[in-house]
């Protein structure tokens, strides 16, 4: 997969977005698109995974966001996976509207207990 490019792809249940390394205002407004297409009626879970991206600008933020809304009337679930780029999220209190998990596996199982937002084992802030 080129490095610009997210893949989306079924994994039980839910509908898995992989996201690029880096997301700006070049690629945001392809993702916004493959995100919110990915996403409707008949899929309940909407896995954004961010583990590889390591910039994400605000438009970028802006298309999970849109996401995230759309599923909320359409029935979806948004679950973000984020190392990298979670800190932005939090400072926009994304964090506090959709989980955030540290890897695909504990979205794929959604641990409660591996929800890494704030106060959450792990959450390192600086």
């Amino acid at each position: 997969m080129p490095e610009d490019e997210c893949t989306v792809q079924r994994v039980g249940g839910s509908v898995v977005v992989t996201m690029p390394a880096e997301i700006d205002a070049m690629n945001s407004d392809g993702i916004r698109e493959v995100l919110l297409s990915a996403s409707g009626p008949g899929v309940p879970d909407l896995i954004v995974d961010m583990s590889r991206t390591t910039f994400c600008d605000s438009t970028g933020v802006h298309a999970v966001i849109a996401a995230h809304r759309e599923g909320a009337v359409t029935g979806t679930r948004l679950r973000l996976v984020a190392v990298a780029v979670r800190r932005i999220f939090a400072l926009v209190g994304a964090d506090l509207v959709m989980p955030i998990y540290p890897t695909l596996e504990a979205a794929l199982a959604d641990t409660p207990s591996a929800t890494a937002g704030p106060g959450a084992p792990g959450d390192k802030r600086d």
